[in-house]
C-alpha cells in the first residue's frame, strides 16, 4: 500500500487547500507589496522635482515645504474614515480604489498644472493614500495566522521602502531627460498606477483569517487556524502573551483603545516615523544636492540609501518577531520593544548629523531616516490587542494621527531654512555659498529637533508599547464583564 492511500481522503484535502490557500496568501502579499511600493514611489516624486519645480513656478522654500506638508492634510481624516469603514467593506475594493485614485491624480501635473494644480493634486493625493498602510496591513492579516503576521507585515512595509529605491533612479533619469522634464515624473507615476490597478482586479481577494470571510461554519477554520483556536481554548487566561488568543478576542469599545498609554505612545513614536518620511520625500534631495554638493546622478542613487536600510531593517525585525512570538515571547518584547529601540538608534543618529559634513553626513542621513523607516511594526504590534474587525480602524486612527508628523516636517524644515535667511537662486543661477550655509543651518536645527524627539519617543515604546496587557486589560473589563 502506498503512503498516499494511507493518507484519509479528508486529511489529504485539508492539506492540498491549505498549500493552495499559502500560495494564494503570499501571491496577494506580494501584489500588497508592489502597492505600497507605488504609495511611496509617489511620495517620493515631490522631493525629487524640488529643484527644477521650485524654479519653474517660482516658489520659495517656505512655500515648497507648504506643498510638501499639504500632502497630509487630508490624509489622517480620510486614514480614520476608510479604517473605520473597512470594518464593513471588503478591504480589497477599498485597495482597488486607491490604486486607480493614485494613478489618475497625476495626471494634471503632466498636462501642465502650476503651482495651484500641484497644491491641490497633492492633497487629494494625501487623502488617497492615507489609508493605504492600515487596509494593506489589515487585508494581510486576513491571509495568515496571529503568530505568522509579524512576516507579512513586516514584507509589506518592505513595499514602502523599495518605493523610492526603485522609482528615484528611474524619475531621475525622467526628470534630467531634456525630453521628458519633471512633469513627466508624475506621468510615468500615473501609468504605472493604472497597471497595477488593473492586475489587482484579478487578484484581490479577502482572506480566511478575514472578518469579511464567508467561509460556512461546516466547513470549519482553516487548518492552521483551527489549530491555534484549539490552543488558545486550551491556554491559561492570564498567559503573558496574547498571540494565541488574538483571534479570539471579542469587541470593545474603541474609544478604550484609543485612551490607552500603549496607543498614545504608539501615535508619539509613529510621528517621529512619518516626519522622517516627510523629510525624505520632500527635502532630502535638496539636501544633497545643496550640502553635501552631489551630482543630479549621484542624488538619485544616494536618495536610496535609507530606502534600503529600512528595508533590512523591516526584513530583519519581521523574521525576529516571528522567530520569537513561535518561542512564546510576548508581543510587547518581540515587537514593541524591538520597534522603540529602533527609533532610539535613530534619534542619536539625527542628533549627531549636525556635526558632520560629506561622507559621513550621508552615512548619518542613511542611519537616522532609513532606521525611522520602521513605522508599519507599530500599527502591527497594536493590531493584537483588538478583533479582527476592529483592526483596520484601530490602525487606521494609529496611522491617521502619526501622520501630523508629516505634516510638521516639510513645513518646519522650510520656515528654518527661511529663517536661517535662505533663498533659493533664481532660474538658471547657482546657488551662492552663503546660501548653501544658510541652507545648512535651517536643516541642522531640525535634525537637532527630530533626534532628541526620537530618543525620548523611542524609550517611551519601550515602555508602554505592550498589546499584551492592554489586549487583556480591555477584555477583562469590557468584554468578559459585559
Amino acid at each position: 500500500m502506498t503512503t498516499e492511500s494511507r493518507i484519509p481522503p479528508h486529511t489529504l484535502r485539508a492539506a492540498i487547500k491549505h498549500g493552495t490557500m499559502n500560495r494564494r496568501a503570499w501571491l496577494v502579499t506580494g501584489a500588497l507589496v508592489v502597492f505600497q511600493i507605488i504609495n511611496f514611489a509617489d511620495k517620493a516624486v515631490i522631493g525629487l522635482v524640488a529643484d527644477p519645480a521650485m524654479r519653474e513656478l517660482d516658489l520659495s522654500a517656505g512655500e515648497f515645504g507648504f506643498i510638501g506638508s499639504a500632502f497630509f492634510f487630508l490624509f489622517a481624516i480620510a486614514a480614520v474614515g476608510v479604517g473605520f469603514l473597512a470594518g464593513k467593506v471588503p478591504t480589497r475594493w477599498i485597495i482597488l480604489t486607491m490604486g486607480i485614485s493614485w494613478a489618475v491624480l497625476q495626471f494634471p501635473i503632466l498636462f501642465g498644472g502650476g503651482a495651484a494644480v500641484l497644491l491641490v493634486t497633492r492633497i487629494l493625493l494625501g487623502a488617497a493614500e492615507g489609508p493605504a498602510t492600515p487596509i494593506s496591513l489589515q487585508h494581510a492579516h486576513g491571509w495568515f495566522p496571529a503568530k505568522e503576521r509579524g512576516l507579512p507585515s513586516s514584507a509589506v512595509a518592505i513595499g514602502s521602502t523599495l518605493g523610492p529605491i526603485l522609482a528615484a533612479p528611474v524619475l531621475a533619469w525622467i526628470i534630467a531627460n531634456p525630453d521628458l522634464g519633471w512633469r513627466w515624473a508624475f506621468g510615468f507615476m500615473g501609468i504605472v498606477g493604472l497597471l497595477w490597478s488593473a492586475c489587482w482586479l484579478f487578484i484581490g481577494r479577502d482572506g480566511p483569517y478575514s472578518h469579511t470571510s464567508r467561509r460556512s461554519e461546516s466547513d470549519g477554520p482553516p487548518h492552521e487556524a483551527g489549530t491555534a483556536l484549539a490552543a488558545a481554548a486550551d491556554a491559561p487566561p492570564t498567559a503573558a502573551s496574547i498571540v494565541d488568543r488574538a483571534d479570539l478576542l471579542q469587541i470593545v469599545p474603541i474609544r478604550r483603545v484609543l485612551g490607552s498609554r500603549m496607543f498614545i505612545a504608539a501615535v508619539l513614536a509613529g510621528a517621529g516615523c512619518f516626519w522622517a518620511q516627510g523629510f525624505l520625500t520632500t527635502w532630502s534631495p535638496k539636501y544633497l544636492a545643496s550640502v553635501v554638493a552631489l551630482s543630479p546622478e549621484m542624488i538619485g542613487l544616494v536618495s536610496t540609501f535609507p530606502w534600503i536600510l529600512g528595508a533590512m531593517a523591516l526584513l530583519v525585525l519581521g523574521y525576529a518577531s516571528r522567530f520569537l512570538m513561535r518561542r512564546g515571547v510576548t508581543v510587547r518584547w518581540a515587537l514593541g520593544a524591538l520597534f522603540g529601540g529602533t527609533l532610539l538608534c535613530s534619534g542619536i543618529c539625527f542628533l549627531l548629523l549636525p556635526q558632520l559634513t560629506g561622507p559621513a553626513a550621508v552615512v548619518a542621513v542613511t542611519l537616522g531616516a532609513g532606521l525611522a523607516m520602521i513605522y508599519p511594526l507599530a500599527p502591527t504590534a497594536v493590531a493584537f490587542c483588538v478583533c479582527s474587525k476592529q483592526r483596520a480602524a484601530v490602525m487606521a486612527t494609529l496611522t491617521g494621527l502619526a501622520s501630523m508628523g508629516g505634516v510638521v516636517a516639510p513645513a518646519m524644515v522650510g520656515m528654518l531654512m527661511d529663517s536661517a535667511g535662505y533663498v533659493p537662486a533664481p532660474k538658471g543661477a547657482a546657488a551662492t555659498a552663503a546660501m548653501t550655509q544658510r541652507l545648512a543651518e535651517g536643516m541642522n536645527s531640525a535634525f537637532w529637533m527630530i533626534g532628541i524627539y526620537l530618543i525620548v519617543v523611542g524609550l517611551i515604546s519601550v515602555l508602554l508599547l505592550n498589546p499584551d496587557r492592554t489586549a487583556l486589560r480591555l477584555q477583562e473589563r469590557f468584554a468578559y464583564n459585559g
